[in-house]
C-alpha cells in the first residue's frame, strides 16, 4: 500500500485497551503501508515512520539521522505546544556524535556486563528483601509500589550515590517528566527540581568523592571536561532512565506472565539460567515499553525500501512494530518464552543504544524467577479491565497492579 497526500494516515494511539500488551490495532495497521511510509502528526506535519525490522536496524546506525530535539522538524512524541524538547535536558540522549560519544564514554564503563554481573548477588538480596516485606504485609498489595518501583530505584541510587531516602522525590518528578499529558510548565519544573538536586549532589561528591557514578561525573567537572550543570543533566538522565523503564518492565511483565500461566511456568520452574535469559529477551520484545518510537530528523536525503526521505524531514522508528515483524519473528503476536528473541530492538541500536541495557537485563533476570518461585500463587487482585495502564506516558507500563496470593 503506498501513501499519497490523500492516504497519509494520522499517527495512531500507541496502545489500546483492546490489546494492552501489544501495539494498538491502528498502530499495527501502519505496517500495511510498507516498511517506510508517512503519517500525519502534530500541526499537520508528515514525518516518516519506519515499521520494518531490517529498515530500522539500518537507520538506527545511520549518521545521517539526527537526535537533536531542537531541529525544526523533529517529530516530538508530545504535542510541541507542551514543549517536550524545550522543557527537559536529557543530556547526550539529545546530542549527535561526536559530542554524544564524548559524554557517553564518561559513564559507559559503569554499565559493562562484567561490572553489572558483579552486582547480581546484591540485586538478589534487594529483591528478596522487598519480597519479604510484601509477604509480611497486608493483602492485596500494589506490586508497583511494593516491588517494581523500589527495586530499580534502590539499585540505581546505589550506583549513582544518590541517597535512597530521597526516592519519593525523584520518583514523583520523574513521573511528570515522562508524562505525555503534563504541560510545559509542569515538566520544566520537575526537570529543574531534579537538576538542582543533582547539581547540589555533584558539588557534595566533588568535596567528598566515593565509589559511585556521581563522584565520577564530579571528577570530570574538576578536570574541566564537564560543567557542573552538564554533570547534573547526566545525573538526571541516569536517575530517570535507571528506575523508570525497569520499573515499568517489572510490573507490565509480571502482569503479562500472570495472563499467560503456561509461559509463566517456563521462567518459574527452570534451573537453567539461559532459559531465564531467553525469557527476559522475549518479554522485552513482546512488551516494547518504548511505545512512541525513536525520533530522528534526516540531515540528508536517505533512500531506503524504495522511498526517499528528504533532508529535514522527521523520522519515527517504531520499535514496537519491528519487534513484531513476521519476517524476523514467527507468530510475532504470541508470547513464547522459548523463542530466540535476541534480535529485538527494545533498547534501540547504533551509537544511541541504551547504555543501561546490561543493568536492566540483569535486574529482570533476577526479579521474575525470584518473584514467582517465592510467591507461586501470586495473582492479580483485580480483573484485567480494571488494571491502570500507562496510556498517558512516554514509557508504557502500569500505574498500579494490585496483587494477592
Amino acid at each position: 500500500m503506498s501513501t499519497s497526500k490523500e492516504t497519509i494516515p494520522d499517527f495512531p494511539p500507541p496502545r489500546s485497551a483492546a490489546c494492552p500488551f501489544a501495539p494498538s490495532p491502528e498502530m499495527q495497521a501502519l505496517a500495511a503501508y510498507g516498511p517506510v511510509s508517512q503519517v500525519r502528526s502534530w500541526g499537520g506535519s508528515t514525518p516518516w515512520v519506519v515499521t520494518g525490522h531490517a529498515e530500522q536496524r539500518q537507520l538506527l546506525g545511520d549518521p545521517r539521522l539526527s537526535v537533536d530535539f531542537a531541529a525544526p522538524n523533529f517529530p516530538s512524541p508530545i504535542d510541541p505546544r507542551h514543549g517536550y524538547g524545550a522543557a527537559v535536558d536529557l543530556s547526550f540522549v539529545g546530542m549527535d556524535d561526536p559530542e554524544h560519544l564524548r559524554l557517553r564514554r564518561m559513564i559507559s564503563g559503569t554499565f559493562t556486563i562484567k561490572r553489572v554481573e558483579a552486582m547480581r548477588p546484591s540485586v538478589q538480596r534487594m529483591t528478596d528483601d522487598f519480597i519479604d516485606r510484601m509477604l509480611a504485609g497486608p493483602r492485596p498489595v500494589d506490586l508497583v509500589q511494593a516491588l517494581a518501583l523500589p527495586l530499580p530505584s534502590l539499585v540505581i541510587s546505589e550506583m549513582l550515590g544518590v541517597p535512597y531516602e530521597d526516592h519519593a522525590f525523584f520518583q514523583a518528578n520523574s513521573k511528570v517528566i515522562v508524562s505525555a499529558t503534563a504541560g510545559r510548565d509542569e515538566r520544566t519544573a520537575a526537570h529543574n527540581a531534579l537538576a538542582d538536586y543533582l547539581d547540589e549532589l555533584v558539588a557534595r561528591k566533588i568535596a567528598a568523592p566515593g565509589p559511585d557514578l556521581i563522584s565520577t561525573l564530579g571528577s570530570h567537572v574538576q578536570a574541566g571536561e564537564l560543567t557542573a550543570r552538564e554533570a547534573a543533566a547526566m545525573g538526571v538522565l541516569l536517575l530517570l532512565g535507571g528506575h523508570e523503564t525497569t520499573a515499568n518492565m517489572i510490573s507490565l511483565g509480571t502482569l503479562a506472565l500472570l495472563q499467560h500461566p503456561e509461559q509463566l511456568k517456563t521462567i518459574r520452574d527452570t534451573d537453567d539460567p539461559q532459559v531465564v535469559v531467553d525469557a527476559v529477551e522475549e518479554l522485552l520484545r513482546f512488551l516494547s515499553i518504548v511505545h512512541l518510537g525513536r525520533r530522528r530528523t534526516a540531515l540528508e536525503d536517505i533512500s531506503i525500501a524504495g522511498r526517499t526521505i528528504p533532508a529535514g524531514d522527521g523520522v519515527i522508528l517504531l520499535g514496537e512494530l519491528a519487534n513484531r515483524d513476521p519476517l524476523v519473528f514467527d507468530d510475532p503476536h504470541t508470547l513464547d518464552l522459548t523463542r530466540n528473541a535476541r534480535q529485538h530492538q527494545a533498547f534501540g541500536g547504533g551509537t544511541h543504544h541504551c547504555v543501561g541495557q546490561p543493568l536492566a537485563r540483569m535486574e529482570l533476570q533476577v526479579l521474575y524467577p525470584t518473584l514467582f518461585r517465592r510467591i507461586p500463587t501470586l495473582r492479580a487482585a483485580v480483573p484485567l479491565e480494571d488494571v491502570k495502564f500507562k496510556y498517558d506516558a512516554v514509557i508504557y507500563g502500569l500505574h498500579e497492579l494490585p496483587v494477592t496470593w
